[in-house]
């Protein structure tokens, strides 16, 4: 069955902005991160959130550019991605843990039970 599944991915011009959706119908998850590949690269950890207290956490190269939430009564999973730039582009993938014991784990793809199929994000002009 399906469980997580993104949209909102798309073409904008560098400068411009996103959201990215994410719906789940997993129970008990303490981890919701988004990760990023692009072609000929290895999945990133973009953004994580945990669902017990909403502690965010960030890859440096997308600080003070994007933004994690949800929205617990629709179990959904945003990503608000501002001044979007040409290397932001790739398909972007939502996760979910049910716990990860290690924050030097938090962007690391072995630590997430549970993936979406991916949005493409695409910035060019």
């Amino acid at each position: 069955q399906v469980q997580l599944v993104e949209s909102g991915g798309g073409l904008v011009q560098p400068g411009g902005s996103l959201r990215l959706s994410c719906a789940s119908s997993i129970t008990s998850v303490m981890y919701y991160a988004w990760f990023r590949q692009a072609p000929g690269k290895e999945r990133e950890g973009v953004s994580l959130i945990r669902t017990v207290d909403d502690i965010t956490a960030y890859a440096d190269s997308v600080k003070g550019r994007f933004s994690i939430s949800r929205d617990d009564a629709e179990n959904t999973v945003y990503l608000q991605m501002n001044n979007l730039k040409p290397e932001d582009t790739g398909v972007y993938y939502c996760a979910a843990a049910k716990t990860i014991y290690y924050e030097k784990r938090f962007f690391s793809p072995d630590e997430y039970d549970f993936w979406g199929r991916g949005t493409q994000v695409t910035v060019s002009s």
